[in-house]
């Protein structure tokens, strides 16, 4: 079982150009489906067990998950993994029929991405300069080219040093599937990012050969897990604990771009999403804004008739 499950990541990887974020969570969720469908099929003397774990399984599994109380968006999560490899299955004739066939996802209300005020972000980002820790440099330049950017977390991270172009003032980063983007940044930002590289990062250095950007203590790239650790206690410190995750300063970057008058279509190819509608869900947060800016310029609408 392991087998399969690890050609259909290879497959994901090489053939569809998945990240290796993604791969894990694919790792992850099928690992823990081939666990359940052991147990199940255990004493069925299977020797494929993929080929006999049918659509009741399957329908059990989903509801293992439900009564171990997954969140909705989790169980949609692991049975998108599930269908997408079954089908990979049935393409490669190693299953008859595919188990999760005629099943339909639960149903999700999309949630509104969690942004902080302009106010709050400043906040944040001047964290780093209350220490004195050689690594409190690095620390700022990261908060601010996500800010400054709308990268995600795992853009960032994945960033080499070659990547980066202070004095253009402008960031290369590779989004899903690979797709290439140039991101400019505001000229904070890069002095920032300037003085992490001319000062800190040799520092950090310990093997000459090191591209990435963002280095760890022990001179390697810094991980996904690291930098959320790092943001967790600089969000501690400002009093934001319960309102930042690894993506808030995304969510908050599109929020006062929009808000501060950037199209929608700007801010999409900065933000690297393939369709529009994705963007469109940070119109949504705009409301505030609109609202004002109608109440401005609008004739019937700048005082109220008598």
């Amino acid at each position: 079982m392991k087998a399969d499950i690890d050609n259909f990541l290879n497959y994901l990887v090489v053939e569809k150009g998945f990240s290796g974020n993604t791969r894990e969570a694919y790792h992850n969720d099928l690992s823990q489906l081939a666990d359940f469908a052991e147990k199940c099929l255990s004493n069925r003397n299977a020797q494929h067990l993929w080929d006999n774990f049918n659509r009741q399984d399957m329908l059990s599994y989903l509801l293992d998950l439900k009564e171990r109380k997954y969140a909705v968006t989790t169980v949609v999560r692991k049975l998108a993994a599930a269908k997408s490899f079954f089908s990979f299955q049935v393409d490669e004739n190693k299953v008859r029929q595919n188990p999760t066939e005629n099943i339909e996802s639960p149903k999700v209300g999309k949630p509104l991405p969690g942004a902080i005020s302009v106010s709050q972000v400043k906040l944040l980002l001047e964290q780093p300069t209350k220490t004195s820790a050689p690594e409190a440099k690095r620390d700022r330049a990261m908060l601010e080219l996500l800010y400054a950017s709308g990268m995600r977390v795992s853009e960032l991270i994945n960033l080499d040093i070659e990547d980066l172009d202070c004095n253009e003032a402008q960031v290369r980063c590779f989004g899903k599937g690979r797709k290439e983007r140039i991101v400019p940044i505001y000229p904070q930002a890069a002095r920032a990012a300037g003085e992490y590289i001319n000062e800190i990062r040799h520092r950090l250095l310990r093997d000459e050969s090191e591209k990435a950007l963002f280095l760890n203590r022990r001179g390697e790239r810094l991980t996904r897990q690291g930098l959320w650790q790092i943001l967790k206690e600089y969000a501690r410190q400002a009093g934001l604990s319960d309102m930042v995750t690894p993506h808030t300063l995304r969510h908050s970057f599109a929020t006062h771009m929009l808000n501060g008058g950037a199209d929608l279509r700007s801010v999409q190819e900065l933000l690297g999403h393939a369709n529009i509608s994705t963007t469109q869900i940070y119109t949504h947060l705009t409301s505030e804004h609109i609202r004002k800016a109608y109440d401005s310029a609008h004739p019937r609408a700048k005082s109220n008739p008598r």
